[in-house]
């Protein structure tokens, strides 16, 4: 399956879940110390705070990577893993509840496989934990977390003061919509302009973007772990297929966009229009992005002189996925329709 995925020029990255086991693994029985106990010598189940209350997952045993008598033969067993995944093609990993280990742990790890294989990308999962240890966690050699751009209102100032946060430590993925959260078609009662929208902005605003299949199609059932088959693809008419490829190619073809920027919300004249700078370090690139924050109305946005908003001389280009201006006349009044995003880049070299 990975030869046949290279071939097509594609790379592939697993869940790596090694802060617990399932509880009625051998490991359990062979390496009592491995584990987190309670009180009466049984091993603990795994656990986490959700909306202010404790989740237990009953099938789950936590492994002690803290305080283990033998963590040096826990990690081990967890880089021959590691070592077995990359054997059989894989790429990357997509480290499951990666803030409730040691930093420490993941930093050797990290390390250890890079060493061999430099090319191998580690992703943190860290969605619900606070800033702090999603920084920690970052520290530890991460190529990638998450971001909480999913939840962004468009307006408050929390998600630009993460991002800036995080930026020098680390590179971040946004996401329309995941499995663990309903499916943005069905949030939205299947409104195009707000998915288009949505999609728009999490493509731009950070170095990675993740979007589950489907979401091209505005499928509204949501995605299972377990229990989602190809029964479930119901396709609706919706295809955004040919909107995604068009962001993707102005990701792909910026480089400010596939880094962590500078990114500052400036200030706009019409409280429903989201104004987005960005200021690349590596490419000397600036990019501005007007985006409608309605996704059922037309909103006005008028400015006499681009200059307001960037620092280059050179001149603005349009390259936004939908009706790309051929010239930027100032003053520039648009009415930006529900949704639409105006993308404008320019060199500061």
């Amino acid at each position: 399956m990975t030869e046949a995925a290279h071939s097509a020029g594609l790379k592939v990255m697993i869940d790596l879940v090694i802060n617990h086991c399932a509880m009625d693994s051998a490991l359990t029985r062979e390496h009592p110390e491995w584990f987190v106990l309670e009180a009466d010598g049984k091993v603990a189940n795994s656990s986490c705070m959700h909306n202010g209350e404790k989740v237990v997952w009953r099938d789950l045993a936590r492994f002690n990577h803290k305080h283990s008598k033998d963590a040096d033969g826990l990690f081990r067993y967890c880089l021959r893993l590691v070592e077995h995944l990359l054997k059989l093609g894989f790429d990357g990993f997509r480290c499951d509840a990666a803030y409730q280990m040691p930093p420490s742990f993941w930093r050797r790890l990290i390390r250890e496989v890079k060493a061999k294989r430099p090319e191998t990308c580690f992703t943190a999962e860290t969605l619900g934990c606070k800033l702090d240890q999603t920084r920690e966690t970052a520290r530890a050699g991460f190529d990638y977390v998450f971001n909480s751009s999913k939840w962004w209102n468009l307006s408050d100032c929390w998600l630009l003061e993460q991002y800036n946060l995080l930026r020098e430590t680390t590179r971040s993925i946004s996401f329309p919509e995941s499995h663990d959260t309903p499916r943005l078609s069905e949030e939205l009662n299947g409104n195009i302009n707000a998915l288009k929208q949505r999609y728009l902005f999490s493509a731009l605003y950070s170095a990675g973007v993740m979007m589950p299949m489907g979401f091209e199609y505005g499928l509204r059932k949501p995605l299972h772990v377990v229990k989602t088959t190809p029964a479930d693809w119901e396709i609706n008419g919706t295809d955004l297929s040919g909107y995604i490829k068009q962001v993707n190619q102005i990701k792909k073809s910026h480089g400010i966009f596939s880094e962590e920027s500078h990114t500052s919300m400036l200030h706009c004249h019409n409280p429903n229009i989201l104004l987005l700078w960005k200021a690349a370090a590596k490419h000397k690139d600036e990019a501005l992005l007007i985006l409608n924050k309605d996704a059922s109305y037309h909103q006005e946005f008028y400015t006499d002189n681009f200059r307001h908003f960037v620092q280059s001389h050179s001149p603005l280009k349009d390259v936004s996925p939908e009706y790309p201006l051929d010239y930027i006349h100032e003053p520039f009044h648009y009415g930006l329709r529900p949704g639409q995003g105006i993308v404008l880049v320019t060199s500061r070299s």
